[in-house]
């Protein structure tokens, strides 16, 4: 049996249910390819009253799964980063990263980026543990909890819509917030440039 296979993992979270989940989405949050939509969604199906007992789980050891990569990326990851290329340039790099990280995150928990990818490379870059947690809070939970909303109000009908469409739709939403990010950073900086005139 092929232990990454999907179907595996959702006849898994039939049997044992939220704790499933809650491992699902830790470890997918670190370094797991099967991302935890798959069995919120299977639960959500199976239990349309606790879609939203799920989507919290599922926010919440996504989120803690987060601080794990951290934790890898800084306690692994960083000391190679400094190897490689020198403390100079990771704390350059560090300083950039840590300006944006937010948005970052937000983006990576919600759309179809590798959230994984950015947990690790928060911790390697030494960013904000605490930024990192409230916005994979509010970028995870945006996207499981809409999930858990349209399976609760449209049941099995509308889970092809969630695979073909969801993607798209976040990724759009993605877009849409980092056109809205650039945009008051502009205004902010002809405001402060303004204020200097003055």
């Amino acid at each position: 049996m092929d232990l990454l296979s999907i179907q595996f993992w959702q006849e898994l979270a039939l049997k044992y249910g939220t704790p499933a989940l809650a491992l699902n989405a830790f470890i997918e949050a670190i370094f797991f390819p099967i991302p935890p939509d798959v069995l919120l969604i299977t639960l959500c199906l199976a239990k349309p009253e606790n879609a939203f007992l799920y989507a919290f789980v599922t926010t919440l050891f996504s989120s803690l799964g987060g601080i794990a990569g951290y934790y890898l990326g800084l306690w692994g990851g960083k000391p190679l980063a400094i190897r490689f290329f020198g403390e100079k340039k990771v704390k350059t790099v560090h300083n950039l990263y840590d300006q944006y990280e937010s948005l970052v995150i937000l983006l990576a928990g919600f759309t179809p980026l590798p959230y994984k990818v950015f947990t690790v490379t928060s911790g390697v870059l030494y960013a904000s543990l605490k930024k990192l947690f409230t916005f994979s809070l509010i970028g995870r939970g945006s996207r499981f909890f809409l999930e858990a909303f349209l399976i609760r109000e449209f049941g099995e009908s509308i889970v092809t819509f969630i695979y073909k469409n969801l993607n798209i739709i976040s990724t759009l939403a993605g877009i849409a917030i980092l056109i809205f990010f650039i945009a008051y950073q502009k205004s902010k900086g002809k405001g402060n440039e303004q204020e200097e005139v003055l």
